[in-house]
């Protein structure tokens, strides 16, 4: 199997834009492969790195720094003359009627009307996971705001993004059980609906925060304050080489 990492297009939040709504980008062998999250910049940054459109793309809960660049994906996918099929986006089940009345409210997305905003998109709603590219992705639902509105993302034995939440100690042990590099929500203090990074001390092994790369901290300045704490932060533009998965592959 090719070798994999992960590329930071952001690690802010929305109240920390100046290091970018967070997504990353799954790469095989420096080509990507899947987009996971994506805000109203994403697409733009996407194109800037790759020089093309992303070929899939996760969503892990509609809040609109994760959700805001579908529409302008929309208009790159629709009008881009060498598309020769919908672009894949895989949405966790239970947030689909959601993501639909946020984006898709209206009768046409153009005002000459003749398309619908699906017609650009190939919508895989997912439940337990799914397959890409001859991989299978294990959907997480995490601890984000209310129940059934926050998932994960994890390939086993190379990675587990957590998406926005708190702490979620019990499904890290099941899903983080191999040596996965763990990708976590965290900032210098948590509230109702993010992880701090006191929190994760209290409640991960020092196994696990030893492979944890925090995220979504929001500021700059915030991520200095976590690091001069200890944590590890990811960086805007930094690729993270992930571990190389069972033997054989």
């Amino acid at each position: 199997m090719a070798s994999l990492q992960l590329n930071f297009l952001g690690v802010g939040g929305s109240s920390g834009m100046d290091q970018g709504s967070a997504a990353a980008v799954l790469e095989a062998a420096g080509e990507p492969i899947l987009l996971i999250d994506c805000g109203q910049e994403v697409p733009q940054r996407f194109q800037a790195e790759y020089g093309q459109l992303p070929p899939a793309v996760f969503i892990t809960h509609i809040h609109m720094d994760h959700v805001s660049g579908l529409e302008p994906l929309f208009f790159a996918s629709w009008f881009d003359a060498t598309r020769q099929a919908p672009l894949v986006l895989f949405v966790p089940a239970p947030i689909v009627p959601a993501l639909q009345q946020r984006l898709v409210a209206e009768r046409s997305p153009l005002a000459e009307g003749g398309v619908n905003f699906w017609d650009a998109f190939q919508l895989v709603p997912v439940e337990q996971g799914f397959w890409w590219r001859d991989r299978w992705f294990d959907v997480l639902p995490v601890s984000h705001h209310r129940p059934d509105f926050g998932f994960g993302l994890r390939l086993a034995e190379y990675f587990v993004y957590t998406g926005d939440t708190r702490p979620i100690p019990e499904l890290l042990a099941r899903y983080a059980d191999a040596g996965e590099a763990v990708f976590h929500d965290c900032r210098p203090e948590g509230n109702p609906s993010h992880s701090g990074w006191d929190e994760l001390q209290a409640d991960y092994p020092s196994e696990l925060l030893e492979r944890l790369q925090a995220y979504h901290c929001g500021t700059a300045e915030q991520g200095r304050q976590m690091r001069a704490a200890g944590a590890s932060v990811a960086v805007a533009g930094r690729r993270y080489p992930l571990p190389a998965g069972a033997p054989g592959d």
